[in-house]
């Protein structure tokens, strides 16, 4: 687990194209992230329990529900769910709200639509910081093991 001060010494060292954004309360929704940032370049981190165990899908809103059923054939697992927040807090030690785009750990499936904007927000490892980073350096900073098309 990164502090949110080792996430930015991490992308600076690595050379990243970043922000990190304050904010006084937690983003819960939508309506709550439009006043920081274009919601339209939303990514959000969500962790998925998969046969082969957790997984880390960055995906845009913009997708809208995620459908099970095509993200099982697609990559091929055998079983597809929501990671349970217990399993995700003792795998990455970050609440679920607060999953950050770089630095979980986990194997990830990247939105490959998320490569047209010049930046995408997402989380930061805190509650109260939102981050802005080019699409690439989450790839390059991930083991991607898979794109969602």
């Amino acid at each position: 687990m990164l502090t949110l001060e080792e996430l930015k010494h991490y992308l600076l060292q690595n050379d990243c194209n970043f922000e990190i954004i304050a904010h006084q309360t937690p983003i819960r929704s939508t309506r709550d992230a439009e006043h920081y940032f274009d919601i339209k370049k939303a990514a959000p981190t969500l962790i998925l329990q998969t046969n082969l165990g957790l997984t880390a899908l960055i995906a845009s809103t913009q997708r809208g529900r995620l459908d099970f059923g095509y993200l099982k054939e697609a990559f091929g697992y055998t079983k597809i769910k929501m990671a349970d927040k217990k399993d995700v807090v003792e795998r990455t030690r970050y609440s679920p709200g607060a999953i950050p785009l770089i630095g979980h750990g986990l194997p990830c499936i990247f939105d490959i639509s998320l490569l047209a904007l010049d930046y995408i927000y997402g989380g930061s490892g805190d509650e109260l910081n939102t981050l802005k980073v080019a699409p690439v350096d989450v790839i390059r900073l991930n083991n991607v093991i898979s794109f969602l098309e």
